[in-house]
């Protein structure tokens, strides 16, 4: 008896359902007699995006790491990163071939992720020369030194090379001397 009236307040609910939802209409919601087609009376609803959305994070992840000196700012692998005294605020000066190739750029292609210690109101990004777009931290563009093969190494620490002295980045933003 218990089974029958389960099974009754299923088909119940089901045809309530199928009422609610219907529109009157005949099959696949088109009005009795007439044909289907393919193009819809209106146009779709699209929603609008929230006005208090904020840009989600995409781009290449920092964090902070350990070194010899101190904490200092790392790529998601643990690679060093390094600011250059020579550069002007957020515009890159380390744009020959043979300066890039010793301190690639530190790119991103879409907003940096702030991982643990990072301060992410000191995250940005400059568009270099070639349009690539560079991360920066606390306006100063970050590279990486070409010579540094494993996480921790900060051998282009304090090294003066293309026109100016090169530091590793303290979670701050300032050089560490």
């Amino acid at each position: 008896m218990h089974s029958k009236l389960v099974l009754l307040g299923g088909l119940a609910a089901v045809a309530f359902i199928v009422a609610a939802c219907g529109t009157g209409t005949g099959s696949y919601g088109a009005a009795p007699g007439t044909t289907p087609t393919s193009q819809p009376s209106t146009a779709p609803v699209v929603a609008a995006p929230s006005a208090t959305a904020s840009p989600r994070a995409t781009g290449t992840a920092i964090a902070v790491g350990n070194s010899r000196l101190g904490p200092i700012l790392v790529d998601s692998s643990g690679r060093s990163l390094y600011v250059f005294v020579a550069d002007s605020g957020t515009a890159s000066t380390c744009n020959s071939a043979s300066c890039v190739q010793n301190w690639p750029p530190f790119l991103t292609t879409g907003a940096p992720q702030a991982l643990n210690g990072v301060n992410p109101s000191l995250l940005g990004t400059t568009t270099r020369g070639d349009g690539a777009t560079e991360v920066t931290y606390a306006g100063h563009p970050l590279y990486y030194f070409i010579a540094d093969k494993k996480p921790g190494d900060i051998t282009g620490q304090n090294i003066d090379a293309f026109g100016g002295p090169w530091y590793v980045v303290s979670p701050s933003g300032m050089q560490v001397r």
